[in-house]
């Protein structure tokens, strides 16, 4: 199924609700749409192109002047199995967190750590979404998808798509290039579990025994212990990366502020809170308008109703120059800003 309109509203496509125009707009729900439309008029080679995903780590500050492509391919399928593991090929339509669940259900273990991270499958390679201790980059197998500079569709095996912090090749040098359309996990029969992020451990013992089911509830009611519902609330979870800084340079603020957390990031490197930044900063519970910073969580920024993107954009800019100044750790969001 295909559909394709012109100067189409995408505030039902991004979490944060805001209401931004594509000129045009397709939704493909099979592989092969994609090539038939692209190539019965090749006139869309001069357009402008924006890849949106679910919108879930998307913030539109204007209308977009150019062509929007949705991948909406569903499915969930065994494509190979052995006595440990099991590859399933997902389409890049499916919802993330139905996945997650779908798989702790199943038998199937490692996503149980991501569970309530919006969006879809096919986004989820691309930001290497992340959470408690656990990134999708150890459970990728391979990326299936359709080339628009090449015309072809190919694979990335998962040592190719250059996964690091919140990043990979998709979001550097085949950004708006490369279409995702299926992902093929590769994930565990006997489970392997990490609990040592935070209060989840705490969390998971509460519920008895430990399964993969009692840490994805345990994940699922901490997520909705802090975070709003975007559903409820415009927002795209944590608006910013935790910053990563040098050993030297947390310890000369461990001096300053020796309540300040921080994780270990590799050799001579030292992870911070973001949120915890931006809340010493005074942000937490801040409002300008319809635009403002959660009550409970100084990492997210939400849209109250009518807030525009750039009202979005311009407080999150001003919060940044804060914790610069304060701090002088520079903050880099983890939202896609168009």
């Amino acid at each position: 199924m295909i559909r394709f309109f012109e100067d189409y509203s995408l505030k039902d496509y991004n979490t944060f609700g805001v209401d931004a125009k594509a000129r045009f707009f397709f939704e493909f729900t099979e592989a092969e749409d994609l090539t038939d439309f692209l190539e019965a008029n090749k006139t869309w080679e001069e357009e402008t192109i924006f890849l949106l995903g679910g919108g879930s780590n998307l913030l539109l500050t204007k209308d977009f002047e150019g062509l929007v492509i949705h991948p909406n391919i569903p499915g969930v399928q065994v494509v190979r199995e052995d006595r440990n593991q099991v590859w399933l090929e997902v389409g890049a339509g499916e919802d993330w967190d139905r996945l997650v669940d779908y798989c702790v259900k199943s038998g199937y273990y490692g996503l149980e750590n991501l569970s309530l991270i919006p969006g879809t499958v096919g986004a989820a390679p691309v930001q290497n979404i992340g959470a408690y201790g656990v990134e999708v980059s150890e459970f990728v197998d391979t990326v299936n998808g359709y080339d628009l500079k090449s015309q072809e569709h190919y694979s990335i095996a998962a040592e190719q798509c250059r996964f690091a912090y919140r990043d990979s090749i998709f979001k550097q040098e085949l950004k708006n290039r490369f279409i995702v359309t299926s992902v093929i996990f590769r994930l565990e029969k006997f489970p392997e579990y990490k609990l040592d992020y935070g209060a989840l451990k705490a969390e998971v013992e509460k519920r008895g025994e430990l399964h993969p089911q009692h840490v994805r509830d345990a994940v699922v009611a901490i997520r909705e212990s802090k975070l709003p519902d975007p559903q409820e609330l415009g927002n795209v979870g944590s608006f910013f990366k935790n910053p990563v800084v040098t050993s030297q340079e947390a310890e000369q603020l461990k001096t300053i502020y020796q309540e300040m957390p921080s994780y270990p990031a590799g050799e001579g490197h030292v992870k911070l809170a973001a949120g915890w930044l931006i809340e010493q900063c005074g942000w937490k519970g801040h409002r300008e308008g319809d635009a403002g910073v959660h009550q409970h969580q100084a990492l997210v920024l939400v849209n109250y109703g009518q807030a525009s993107g750039a009202e979005i954009h311009q407080l999150s800019q001003r919060i940044a120059a804060s914790v610069l100044e304060k701090f002088s750790v520079e903050l880099q969001p983890e939202a896609n800003i168009l």
